[in-house]
């Protein structure tokens, strides 16, 4: 295996050198022709990423979970069209990764189509796939264009690509290092015979979504081929590099106006895979100096024998994700955006594992990754022009759910339903609220499916679909609330459910300034109920979440969210799919009584909520608030805390003396720094 090590990986993200010829190519774009060349790329790229919407299967496809992307010849990449910044800055591993050991064997020529889906060689994990196109005008390579999406299927031990069981990556099923699939513009029929026949549990989702990766790439390609025919090819040339150079200096000024200094965030999480205790999912330190930065994630526990592991490249994705999101969001999504930007990975971290780690779940490892970073991201902004722009961390708990099974229509299908991930809570901002069901914290510009489009392609009956109050986290401005949704088996006999992810018992996402944390999310189920038998029986049943928690409907259980697949009959339900809210910025007590009003009166929080966090008083009747009951019970608050307080030496004393209980730190390393990291030995 010559897969690529994480030093090839960190200077794969480095931009090439301009050539003399690049440079010289340079003097023919002018400042108006720029302007209009990268408003074409960007049209370019939107179109494709339409057309790959369109043609894609699986439900995250369909929803918009991907990118399109242009790159140079070299393998840098100079601008792309995302539903997900995810895979941002980190495709020119693939392609240099390409160039670097294949130019000769298998060689590199216009029509080809390479394809890959490892995470050893520069991927997120498995189920992300890649398809990419070299760009050759006149049988020169003047760049390449490719397109990435996730597709919940890889063959693994567990239907969905994600399995919480697996060990190892030979548990998780389909890993190809790049290879050639198509040449002169046609899908080689033996290779996809191979992906066909290798035990893939739903074929046409898979065959049909790699299509629509290779068609989003060649309209790409298409669209270049004809700029470069009508513009020249060295004003392409020209083009490509000067946008680079502008990323690069776009991004050096916006680090430049945070105040140098050490920024840190710890973050943790309940599990690993099937496995559950604390773990510090993510240590970092963010160091800011002039126009660069260095993130640091010695500190993070050990690699461990599940899925929930990713490889350095992964975390750096995730760590985009926000950044691009909050930060270079005005600037084009390019490597060289990070040029200035350094990374350090201790070996054998659960972010830096050895090659033979299960790495199917990286994306329910790095969730601390995202949260950590905006906050210490945020707290450089604040003291700068652009402070409104702070954000507390949105939901980004995993709240994934895999459904398997035979269809209505007689298909095999295995598929993560995008609605409970893309209605997930936005964090609060400095200055408002965050939005309610805003997105997938993976992808924030991802469309949640309608109810009639699951009902139609999925066996299930989905009952009500609403705001889960109390959801959002506590604070001057309160986290966007997540939701709630009850899926039930409908038409067939069974079908297999998979629920994966953390924060059933502690939450990763940390809030800013004071706010409170969004809580958890465990897996909710009601046994012992027949929905379709007690909505046949009673058309006026009502069923809601409320009616659900209260235990009037069934048998209430509360379960933690990573198990592996299990069969739920006809008429039962699969559970209530819960997404998560987002954190809170500022004290709940800064609280305006009338927003607090407000939102009892809209149904997003309780009047518990209202009374003992916000420590607003309001009529349980008319729910209208007394402000001078309010500014009592605020004040009483207020010198409670200074009651409890106590000199930060003594509260460091005391708390450096406690300790969890050793049996929930299996999975943390050794105590209290996470250190000891070892190689694991994976069969």
């Amino acid at each position: 295996m010559n897969a690529p090590t994480l030093d090839n990986k960190l200077r794969a993200l480095k931009v090439v050198p301009p050539t003399r010829h690049e440079l010289d190519c340079l003097e023919l774009v002018s400042h108006g022709n720029y302007e209009i060349g990268v408003q074409r790329t960007n049209d370019i790229l939107d179109e494709s990423h339409e057309v790959f919407a369109r043609s894609s299967r699986s439900t995250m496809g369909v929803a918009g979970d991907s990118i399109v992307a242009i790159f140079t010849a070299q393998g840098d990449l100079v601008n792309a069209s995302s539903g997900t910044y995810l895979h941002a800055i980190i495709p020119p591993i693939v392609i240099k990764y390409i160039l670097r050991t294949m130019a000769d064997d298998p060689g590199i020529r216009d029509g080809d189509i390479w394809y890959t889906n490892d995470a050893l060689y520069g991927g997120i994990h498995n189920p992300d796939y890649c398809v990419a196109m070299p760009l050759f005008v006149r049988g020169k390579l003047v760049g390449w264009t490719a397109a990435l999406s996730h597709t919940p299927e890889t063959g693994a031990c567990e239907p969905g690509g994600m399995p919480v069981g697996a060990a190892s990556r030979f548990e998780e099923g389909f890993n190809v290092p790049p290879i050639k699939i198509g040449e002169n513009f046609r899908l080689r029929r033996d290779l996809i015979e191979l992906i066909s026949a290798f035990g893939l549990r739903a074929e046409q989702m898979i065959i049909t979504d790699l299509k629509a990766r290779c068609t989003a790439a060649d309209r790409a390609r298409t669209r270049l081929v004809e700029m470069c025919e009508r513009e020249g090819i060295d004003f392409v040339a020209g083009l490509f590099r000067r946008m680079l150079m502008d990323a690069e200096a776009g991004a050096r000024r916006r680090i430049s106006t945070w105040p140098d200094g050490t920024y840190r965030c710890v973050t943790f999480a309940d599990c690993a895979g099937l496995e559950q205790g604390l773990i510090r999912n993510c240590c970092l330190t963010m160091s800011k100096r002039g126009d660069t930065l260095a993130f640091d994630f010695t500190g993070t526990s050990p690699e461990n024998l599940s899925s929930f592991n990713a490889h350095a490249q992964a975390a750096i994705g995730h760590l985009v994700n926000k950044i691009y999101e909050y930060v270079f969001h005005d600037l084009p999504i390019s490597n060289a955006t990070f040029e200035p930007v350094d990374f350090i990975f201790p070996p054998n971290s659960c972010l830096n594992p050895g090659p033979r780690a299960a790495t199917s779940l990286a994306v329910g490892i790095c969730t601390g990754v995202m949260s950590a970073v905006q906050v210490c991201v945020g707290r450089a902004m604040f003291p700068t022009r652009d402070w409104q722009q702070v954000s507390a961390p949105a939901a980004n708990s995993v709240d994934g759910h895999v459904l398997s099974g035979i269809s209505q229509w007689n298909m095999p299908f295995a598929d993560s339903i995008a609605y409970v991930l893309n209605t997930q809570g936005q964090g609060a901002r400095a200055i408002a609220d965050g939005m309610n069901a805003y997105g997938f914290c993976w992808c924030a510009f991802g469309r949640a499916p309608d109810v009639e489009a699951m009902e139609n392609e999925f066996p299930m009956l989905v009952p009500f679909s609403e705001y889960r109050a109390d959801s959002g986290g506590c604070g001057k401005y309160r986290g966007g609330l997540g939701t709630a949704q009850l899926w039930v088996t409908h038409h067939v006999a069974q079908m297999y459910s998979a629920p994966h992810g953390t924060n059933s018992l502690v939450q990763t996402q940390q809030p800013l300034y004071g706010g409170y944390a969004a809580p958890t999310t465990p897996l909710v189920r009601v046994k012992d109920a027949d929905v379709e038998k007690l909505l046949a029986a009673n058309g006026a049943l009502t069923i809601s979440t409320g009616s659900m928690l209260e235990g009037t409907i069934g048998r209430l259980t509360s379960e933690h969210r990573s198990q592996t697949p299990r069969a739920i009959a006809k008429g039962r339900m699969v559970g209530l799919s819960f997404s998560s809210g987002g954190t809170g910025y500022g004290d709940p007590l800064d609280r305006d009584p009338a927003a607090v009003q407000r939102d009892l009166r809209d149904k997003l929080i309780s009047q518990w909520q209202a009374r003992n966090i916000y420590k607003v008083a309001c009529d349980p009747e008319t729910l209208r608030v007394d402000l001078t009951k309010t500014a009592r019970l605020r004040d009483q608050e207020r010198r409670a805390r200074v009651a409890r307080g106590q000199p930060f030496a003594a509260f460091e004393a005391q708390w450096s003396r406690r300790k969890p209980p050793s049996e929930i730190l299996q999975l943390y390393g050794a105590w209290p720094d996470a250190s000891g990291a070892e190689a694991l030995y994976r069969p």
